[in-house]
């Protein structure tokens, strides 16, 4: 079956009960606390069919309205908050559902350079694929900083990358209802113009489809790169290409990604002074600074709801 017919059932293939109830399994799994309803896992489990049969309708009548995710901050190690949003558990159903079916029609695609929020893959992988690139001759680092990158995504380029690959509308719309659910902070819903729904099941698959562009955009230059979600470092042989690659990619993302790079943040450096998810390769060898690794992680443990790159059949 061609995947252009696959792609015209997509929204029929959501509202199936199976894939609804092995979204529930996998939020029941996750854990995680009430959206704004206050209904917790327990509640909605105590009703399931009820809830579940409810869902599927409002998905194939078009009633279906996601609620504002519940404003919450994570306090940081280093200071500040990270601001996180909450979905209902309904919500979480539907998201996780949606990725179950997204997932295997976008991961083919991604680039191997990519190791964030992806099946298989993790942190190590991309420090051990930096310190290869590194002792290849290519010590200086690139180290961009995407200033509140979770915030500022743009919603119509989003929803146009997505439909580059996916054919049905539907789904394009179902995801449009999301991004723009809204916030509720102090018991005032605020829309949301921009952005994901950080810390919901649909955002780590969502955040590597924008920065999907940002990596074909860099194989394209031909760039030796790694990137694991939002941290990105690009390895050249010297300060000159490095100061060069900079600024020129620096103007792509603001420009093409409508992102916005923090300057004060991003740094071209020898390895042994850039810090890659909590690690530097120094020598050729990687050496671990304990506080920036558990920054890292704990960025990482916040961003990522448990289970997210767990594999699911699923029957209909």
């Amino acid at each position: 079956m061609s995947q252009h017919i696959e792609d015209e059932r997509l929204f029929e293939n959501l509202c199936y009960a199976s894939y609804l109830r092995i979204g529930f399994e996998q939020v029941k799994e996750n854990k995680g606390k009430p959206g704004i309803d206050g209904v917790n896992i327990h509640d909605f489990e105590f009703r399931l069919e009820e809830e579940l049969s409810r869902l599927q309708q409002e998905l194939l009548n078009w009633t279906y309205k996601p609620s504002p995710v519940r404003r919450v901050e994570i306090p940081k190690p280093q200071g500040g908050v990270r601001r996180l949003g909450i979905p209902t558990v309904r919500d979480r159903v539907v998201q996780t559902a949606l990725k179950l079916l997204l997932e295997p029609m976008f991961e083919p695609h991604f680039s191997p350079h990519s190791y964030g929020f992806r099946p298989g893959r993790n942190p190590h992988q991309a420090v051990q694929a930096a310190q290869s690139i590194i002792n290849s001759g290519k010590s200086y680092v690139v180290d961009i900083d995407l200033e509140k990158f979770f915030d500022r995504i743009h919603h119509d380029r989003l929803i146009a990358r997505i439909g580059q690959r996916i054919t049905d509308k539907r789904i394009l719309r179902l995801i449009g209802l999301m991004l723009r659910s809204g916030i509720m902070i102090n018991g005032v819903v605020v829309r949301s113009e921009e952005g994901t729904m950080q810390g919901g099941p649909l955002s780590p698959l969502l955040s590597n489809i924008v920065l999907d562009e940002l990596d074909k955009e860099l194989e394209k230059r031909g760039l030796e790169f790694c990137r694991f979600a939002d941290d990105c470092n690009i390895f050249v042989k010297s300060q000159k290409a490095a100061e060069r690659v900079m600024e020129t990619v620096s103007q792509f993302i603001e420009s093409k990604l409508k992102l916005k790079v923090n300057r004060a943040k991003s740094q071209v450096a020898r390895s042994e002074r850039v810090k890659f998810l909590g690690f530097t390769v120094v020598n050729g060898t990687i050496a671990i600074a304990r506080k920036a690794l558990q920054t890292a992680m704990d960025n990482v443990k916040a961003l990522t709801p448990r289970g997210t790159n767990k594999d699911r059949k699923i029957s209909s």
